[in-house]
């Protein structure tokens, strides 16, 4: 890729606010630096908000709500509509961006354009589907009225590791239901949600409907918002920690909260398993977003018959994997997003080899620039190493074995998070059991990956609460009023 047509791409962004339809710079004129993560270089320096600025953005949603809840919904999905079929036009360019951005590999990048893209498609057609019901009271004497309503003003704190389609599966609905929004991107990926920004003005969208604050002071800019009584919900997609603390700053106004947060999958593979088929479906629920996802498989709980040969096959795909900068067709793993979270993964590494793990590939971050880190199979690895209950978030595949079904539920429910779970088996019954017994809001039952805009989407225990996707997912930005009617 010409380094020409990345300074297009990057200078095609406005690395301001955007507030009540107009990009504007921070209060005092502050900026931070977003960089690429293959190779530590600025890309551009981006408005760094204050707390003035939240508050601005939050009055321009406000202002706005009324009008945008007013308007029909076809004419809200025929936004939507547009939105999607710019993004598709310009997959390859909002890509690049990604990837310069982020570090994940072009195809990779444009696969998530594609998913990003397919909610604002998906909630395009929900608009017009948002009803209530009408009945007869039980005694006859009065009629009964729902109706669904947009819950009104919304903040959403969205991560770095998709960072467009963690946005599209917030604002489509969001703007399917009517509601008004401010977003606040991850400080080190804002560019694609900013650039998002710009395509929803070309369709159509009406000022103040869609704001967007980026600062590096998120507690300090974010919480003002959340404790205004005139938000009416949040949403977050992030760590467990941090979802944590903004729920107990939510509570102060009884905000409708939606929480995605961290997980900690655990793919089973029973002995009765397509071996071949449960490592085609572990290189995807490990290896997506080069293990920087929620839905990553962290822990292969694989029955002790088949390990080996699992084991084996595994490590020959991790192997054949090559590493470098993402904007090449032919890489298949790029940088992690950065320094830090580079260290976070050899520091499991180290811990889980320390405590008796054998590395049949990998192990160590390549030398050179940019924050990579070799694809890398660990086996018998022991279940006190740390990343048996840590997120890894990155290219790192630790096998762990079982001998009874009974073992391997109870291993992989071990855990405070519960995301999504996969399993691997050729049993119908077991498959039921284990799906039932499972305790997830998601699983993968051959396959290695649940992410899908038609179907709803979050987890249980630590992994937070509430849908985004499917036809659940608009109900998390409406109301609903009864009406009780006196004849």
């Amino acid at each position: 890729m010409s380094d020409s047509r990345e300074k297009e791409v990057v200078g095609a962004v406005h690395p301001q606010l955007f507030i009540g339809g107009q990009w504007r710079d921070a209060e005092g004129g502050r900026t931070f630096a977003v960089e690429d993560p293959s190779n530590g270089a600025t890309l551009v320096e981006v408005a760094d908000a204050s707390v003035a600025d939240g508050k601005a953005a939050l009055d321009a949603a406000v202002a706005a709500q009324t009008d945008w809840a007013a308007t029909p919904p076809r004419d809200r999905g025929e936004i939507l509509r547009k939105a999607f079929e710019i993004i598709t036009e310009r997959a390859d360019e909002l890509a690049l961006l990604m990837t310069l951005e982020m570090g994940k590999p072009i195809k990779e990048a444009k696969a998530e354009i594609a998913y990003g893209s397919e909610f604002f498609r998906w909630f395009s057609e929900e608009a017009v589907r948002i009803s209530g019901r009408y009945s007869v009271a039980p005694n006859g004497a009065t009629r009964l009225l729902t109706l669904k309503q947009p819950v009104g003003p919304c903040l959403m704190i969205t991560p770095w590791n998709f960072p467009l389609a963690m946005g599209t599966r917030k604002i489509g609905p969001a703007i399917a239901a009517g509601c008004t929004m401010v977003v606040k991107p991850a400080a080190l990926t804002p560019l694609s949600m900013l650039r998002l920004a710009d395509i929803l003005t070309e369709a159509g969208l009406p000022d103040g409907v869609l704001n967007i604050v980026t600062t590096t002071s998120t507690g300090k800019v974010m919480e003002p918002l959340i404790r205004d009584p005139r938000l009416r919900k949040l949403t977050f997609t992030g760590s467990t920690e941090v979802g944590r603390t903004l729920v107990e700053q939510s509570a102060e106004g009884l905000l409708r909260v939606s929480m995605e947060l961290g997980g900690n999958a655990p793919f089973l593979v029973f002995d009765d398993a397509d071996i071949d088929r449960a490592v085609e479906g572990a290189m995807l629920a490990k290896m997506r977003n080069i293990g920087e996802a929620c839905t990553a498989a962290n822990r292969f709980i694989v029955h002790e018959a088949v390990a080996e040969e699992f084991g084996t096959k595994l490590t020959e795909k991790m192997q054949a994997l090559s590493v470098g900068r993402g904007t090449e067709d032919d890489i298949d793993v790029g940088p992690l997003v950065e320094a830090k979270q580079r260290d976070k993964v050899a520091e499991l590494v180290d811990d889980a080899v320390g405590k008796g793990a054998t590395v049949l590939t990998g192990g160590s971050a390549p030398e050179g620039e940019g924050y990579y880190y070799s694809p890398t199979v660990l086996s018998d690895v022991p279940l006190e190493a740390r990343l048996a209950k840590e997120e890894i978030f990155g290219p790192v595949a630790p096998i762990f074995t079982f001998t009874e079904e009974a073992d391997a539920l109870r291993m992989a429910n071990d855990t405070e998070f519960g995301l999504v779970a996969y399993a691997f088996t050729s049993d119908l019954s077991r498959a039921v059991r284990i799906y039932e017994g499972l305790e997830t809001g998601m699983v993968g039952l051959n396959q290695g990956i649940v992410s899908n805009p038609a179907a709803p989407f979050g987890g249980v225990k630590a992994s937070g609460f509430g849908r985004e996707g499917g036809a659940e997912g608009i109900e998390e930005y409406l109301e609903t009023k009864y009406v009780g009617i006196a004849l």
